[in-house]
């Protein structure tokens, strides 16, 4: 546990040994914090969440009610998990069989949004500023600024960092309607310019 307790965890919160908590995070009801996680500043972890062993979070991760995150998955800065979403770790599991030793890992990139009751299959990862939509299945890895949604989940367009769908004009630039910023769309890939 951290040396200073600069952060709030509600008392039916369970924060297990060697976790390191950065100051401002907040954790809320009936959540667990299982060893040797890292969880940055200013972070929200909602309702009965369960975050696994050895898991990484950046600062001002969102992570709304009923989330299970388990060991292998990374988020950068930023990030937003919405309510029951899931991430597994193991792409065959049998309750029978042990597979711990072949977690496989996801990323999720700096600004992500992933939407209520999506699932992530392991081993994809999520793109910076990467929309993922309510219920959506995500099978493979997606692309920075992609806007995602189905089941299996599908590319349908691109999102500004303001999370916003963006429209190309004819020479493949695009403008966030609420900050301004613009964008460039090249060889199926989104930049900020």
């Amino acid at each position: 546990m951290s040396d200073t307790k600069n952060y709030y965890a509600h008392p039916s919160a369970f924060i297990d040994e060697g976790c390191n908590i950065g100051d401002g995070t907040r954790i809320w009801h009936f959540s667990h914090i299982m060893p040797n996680c890292r969880i940055g500043e200013n972070c929200n972890i909602g309702q009965n969440v369960v975050i696994s062993p050895d898991v990484v979070l950046g600062n001002n991760v969102k992570i709304q009610n009923n989330v299970s995150i388990y060991t292998g998955v990374t988020c950068d800065d930023d990030v937003f998990l919405g309510p029951s979403m899931v991430f597994t770790n193991v792409t065959n599991p049998r309750s029978a069989v042990n597979r711990k030793n072949q977690y496989a890992k996801t990323h999720v990139g700096k600004g992500a949004s992933i939407g209520a009751n999506a699932t992530i299959v392991c081993g994809h990862n999520i793109g910076a500023f990467a929309f993922i939509g309510a219920g959506a299945v995500v099978t493979k890895h997606v692309p920075d600024y992609a806007l995602l949604v189905g089941n299996p989940a599908r590319q349908i367009g691109w999102m500004s960092e303001y999370g916003h769908r963006l429209e190309f004009d004819a020479k493949g630039e695009a403008v966030c309607p609420e900050s301004g910023q613009q964008y460039k769309l090249a060889d199926n890939k989104v930049t900020r310019i």
